[in-house]
């Protein structure tokens, strides 16, 4: 009897291994504390018409692997029909192995639609008729596309001048699954960027108030960080290429903020300066509202500049960076640290180079106070597949306590992401039971099934306090 490619064993290469994401990660809820899910889409409770709505449009996974085989733009963000994108996409699949798409792909169709046939030219057809006709019933919208991975708590992320309507609505539903959100400030960081006065205006409208000082800034973040912890937030992000900390004083942050607010170029280092400022000023005010603080470090972003005029960012032309990490890093965790500001913190790292680097990092101001106060974020973007999964987390046990993790997330745009949990949770059960068998670990499946146990669920529910 032919066996489907994804069975109940996909993943797990031996009965220790079976045993542990059977009995003690399988059925745990999801906690998936950082994604880019519209909430107004939550809120609304969305029914998308077929799979290119909920799959393909967004997801620039997908999009790199579609132009990389010859696909034509028109057929990836382009005006073709939603069903000639998707039978593109179909096209494109079986190229993909080794590739993480395409564990992700039969996944996602196994578990959200029962279909375990490969997709390919072949079984397209039948795909889409198949997905169209579920997709249009109630049992598909995005409340229930959630409910049915399991997941318990989701946290969006939103720029500070959102008024969080959506979040609210939600609140005052009856929809089980708490949606939370993340404090996403990286636009009142970035001096140097285009549009940064115009975003300053429209910071000061959410605020309520004119920003015409460094000081003025300062106020007008404190004010949406109230608005935001008021309103259930927890927790805050930043994507940044690496950390700043650059040596500063308080008269010149704020003659470098008036500056250019006077519309006046800034040179590199005064750039830096400000970044440094507004960075740590922030850091100390999460760290008083008591809520946890992630960055995400080493993307190299926007390196299409034509495709990048064309599309705007996000559009899949992005990579992994080299910066340097270390130093900078080192010194901002200190100075926060040493006034006893430092919050709970997760640094995610794009560079594979880094892992070592970031794995002991954590390990300077992991301080006794908290259980993994100082967290080595899991693999993302790039690295979030079946090798760099096992990297990171060889990483993080050879440098610190892997039985403190707080696991995986999703960081994606797409309801349909969540198997991503799933993945994880095989490649670190198959892990173990790999050393399980070669001796490497003990058979003792009580202990080792309580750490999967906390990896996949309890660490993270008890890290956030959601």
């Amino acid at each position: 009897m032919k066996t489907n490619f994804i069975h109940d064993n996909f993943l797990l290469e031996n009965k220790y291994a079976e045993e542990l994401y059977h009995n003690y990660s399988k059925n745990q809820p999801i906690i998936d504390y950082h994604n880019h899910l519209p909430p107004q889409q939550i809120a609304e409770d969305k029914i998308f018409e077929n799979l290119t709505n909920v799959w393909i449009n967004g997801d620039h996974y997908k999009w790199r692997a579609m132009r990389t085989l010859g696909v034509n733009e028109k057929f990836i963000t382009g005006n073709a029909s939603d069903k000639d994108k998707f039978l593109n996409w179909s096209k494109t699949v079986p190229y993909t192995m080794r590739n993480p798409l395409y564990h992700w792909t039969h996944l996602e169709l196994a578990r959200y639609f029962d279909i375990y046939d490969l997709l390919n030219e072949r079984s397209n057809e039948k795909i889409w008729e198949e997905t169209k006709e579920k997709l249009s019933s109630r049992d598909y919208s995005c409340r229930q596309l959630l409910q049915k991975v399991n997941a318990e708590v989701v946290c969006t992320t939103e720029d500070p001048t959102d008024p969080l309507e959506h979040h609210q609505a939600l609140v005052k539903s009856d929809f089980k699954v708490k949606v939370s959100t993340a404090f996403r400030p990286d636009k009142a960081i970035l001096i140097a960027a285009d549009g940064y006065n115009d975003y300053i205006n429209s910071l000061g409208l959410a605020a309520d108030m004119s920003i015409n000082s460094f000081e003025d800034l300062c106020d007008a973040l404190r004010k949406r960080i109230v608005y935001f912890d008021t309103n259930g937030c927890k927790l805050c992000d930043h994507g940044l290429d690496q950390i700043y900390f650059e040596n500063y004083t308080e008269s010149e942050v704020k003659s470098i903020f008036s500056k250019k607010r006077e519309g006046k170029e800034l040179n590199s280092k005064e750039a830096l300066k400000f970044q440094s400022a507004i960075l740590v000023f922030l850091c100390e005010t999460y760290h008083e509202f008591g809520w946890v603080q992630q960055f995400h470090l080493g993307a190299l972003r926007n390196n299409n500049a034509r495709m990048h005029r064309i599309l705007g960012p996000d559009t899949g032309w992005d990579s992994i960076g080299d910066y340097p990490q270390a130093q900078k890093l080192s010194a901002f965790l200190n100075a926060l640290d040493s006034k006893n500001k430092l919050t709970k913190t997760i640094i995610y790292n794009l560079n594979p180079a880094d892992n070592e680097v970031m794995a002991t990092m954590i390990g300077n101001f992991n301080d006794g106070s908290i259980k993994g106060k100082v967290q080595l974020g899991s693999a993302w973007w790039f690295l979030d597949q079946k090798d760099g999964m096992t990297k990171q987390l060889n990483a993080l046990s050879n440098m610190g306590l892997i039985s403190c993790f707080i696991g995986m997330l999703t960081d994606s745009r797409s309801f349909l992401s969540f198997p991503r949990h799933e993945y994880f949770r095989r490649v670190l059960c198959n892990l173990l039971g790999d050393e399980i068998k070669r001796g490497e670990l003990p058979n003792d499946m009580e202990w080792i099934g309580k750490l999967v146990s906390d990896i996949s669920y309890n660490n993270a529910k008890e890290y956030f306090k959601f």
